[in-house]
């Protein structure tokens, strides 16, 4: 008896996000294990140029030359070719500049849906062994921003399914915004710049604008640069001018 067909064949669009989950896979091994792309291209005899591609997720690799990226890598091959079975919309993840209110209902979003709720911020702190503050005075911004990758790692995979509240500067490291639009659920918390500024004085944390005399006016500027990076997220939910009842319920009614 012949073995029945598959229902159906994967989409083109299917097909480029398994590329993409491969090449990300790849990536997230090197920055895990701090090796250059030149020195696995050694390692596995394929060129970085090569390399590069595929961790675009634009290489269209054989199964030869993926064995030897997996042996160079010393992981197993199904490792690298497994399907994720986890929905994206088993993670959500909320984006949005400081003081939109990611932390105060993504802690009642995670309640509501009996889900871990993470902040990343601190997973960060916790990764770096120091408070923010000292991550960037001590390490400076590219140290923050492998800190943060890490923890994000980490965490998308011990979490099959959670809330996640952000930084609100990760939508500008393109690496890892690509990661958690893959990975997440992402929603834009949006709120006015005054909204925002008067969040942040209530939580007593000025970080970055201490010592600003035109703090507003810095808002304003961040929201500006950041909105087309915001815009990303499939779903934006406006929390300015609601209470933290009504946005939760949008935001409820919003998710698949």
């Amino acid at each position: 008896m012949n073995a029945p067909l598959p229902a159906s064949l994967p989409t083109p669009a299917q097909d480029s996000l398994y590329l993409a989950r491969l090449g990300e896979r790849v990536r997230a091994w090197r920055t895990e294990h701090g090796v250059t792309r030149k020195a696995l291209a050694a390692g596995s005899g394929l060129s970085e140029r090569y390399l590069a591609q595929l961790e675009a997720g634009h290489g269209n690799i054989s199964v030869l030359l993926l064995r030897r990226v997996a042996r160079a890598m010393r992981v197993p091959m199904e490792h690298l070719v497994r399907e994720d079975e986890t929905p994206r919309a088993a993670r959500v993840a909320l984006v949005g500049l400081r003081g939109a209110g990611k932390s105060t209902l993504g802690g009642k979003l995670a309640q509501a849906l009996g889900v871990p709720f993470i902040e990343l911020d601190r997973e960060v702190e916790n990764e770096a062994g120091a408070k923010l503050g000292e991550v960037f005075a001590l390490y400076g911004q590219d140290a923050f921003r492998r800190f943060e990758r890490r923890a994000l790692e980490r965490v998308l995979r011990d979490n099959e399914r959670a809330v996640i509240a952000t930084g609100g500067s990760l939508v500008t490291d393109p690496s890892s915004y690509e990661l958690l639009l893959e990975r997440c659920h992402c929603v834009w918390l949006k709120a006015s710049p005054e909204d925002h500024m008067s969040r942040v004085i209530a939580q007593g944390d000025m970080r970055p604008f201490k010592g600003r005399s035109a703090a507003l006016d810095e808002i304003r500027k961040l929201l500006a640069d950041r909105d087309r990076l915001y815009a990303r997220a499939p779903l934006a939910v406006d929390t300015s001018g609601k209470t933290v009842r009504q946005t939760l319920q949008e935001l409820r009614k919003s998710l698949p």
